[in-house]
């Protein structure tokens, strides 16, 4: 009973660990789309149209905000946008990367972000955007902020693997529990032949051939 208890309890703990890092990662992922997800904490610019923004030194998240009228299904469609940036006096241009994010949707108001720019110093930043954006309702870039905490994805991804892996190992260690405690076949017995009728008399007793009386 040992020798199964050790398994078993390695293959629960295993898989518990395993399905908390799962669970985590997803509430993380939920919480920084819908909780710590400030994308439009800095403004928004009309598309197509231009505006001034109030932007910090640092990462700023770029994007495209507008209203739908039904759910959002199969992925959202993004318009070819084109977006400028201009500093303040002095100031070098910001550097702009498209990094696609994942389209989050709440009361049919969706966000999808486009761009993340890396802002030299804080100021007033003279924006401009456009793009065939025929057919979005009230379409609009919104300049905001990722504030989700990166610990977490980090500490739930491990967490996963971790399971995956204990519980590779668990499996493993449960077969070879099991060939050692399957019995051993006993020594093989083997029955005795059977003659059938009456058993000869030795060789020894009949006379030899070439002596008398022997044919």
């Amino acid at each position: 009973m040992t020798g199964r208890a050790g398994p078993r309890i390695a293959m629960i703990s295993a898989v518990l660990a395993l399905v908390a890092g799962v669970v985590g990662v997803i509430v993380t992922l939920a919480l920084g789309a819908f909780v710590f997800d400030d994308y439009d904490a800095y403004g928004e610019v009309p598309v197509p149209g231009s505006g001034r923004v109030s932007l910090p030194a640092g990462e700023v998240t770029i994007s495209f905000h507008t209203a739908v009228t039904g759910g959002v299904g199969g992925g959202f469609p993004v318009p070819p946008l084109k977006l400028g940036i201009d500093p303040p006096e002095g100031v070098p241009d910001p550097v702009i990367t498209e990094t696609i994010g994942t389209t989050t949707s709440v009361n049919n108001d969706v966000h999808l972000r486009i761009w993340v720019a890396q802002i030299p110093r804080a100021g007033m930043y003279d924006v401009r955007a456009g793009g065939d954006v025929g057919g979005y309702i009230n379409p609009r870039l919104a300049f905001g902020r990722d504030s989700s905490p990166g610990w977490p994805m980090w500490v739930f991804g491990a967490l996963t693997a971790l399971g995956a892996v204990a519980l590779a190992a668990a499996i493993a260690w449960r077969v070879r529990a099991g060939r050692r405690a399957r019995p051993l076949p006993g020594p093989m017995i083997l029955d005795e032949p059977s003659w059938p009728g009456p058993v000869p008399p030795p060789v020894h007793e009949y006379p030899p051939l070439d002596e008398p009386g022997g044919q």
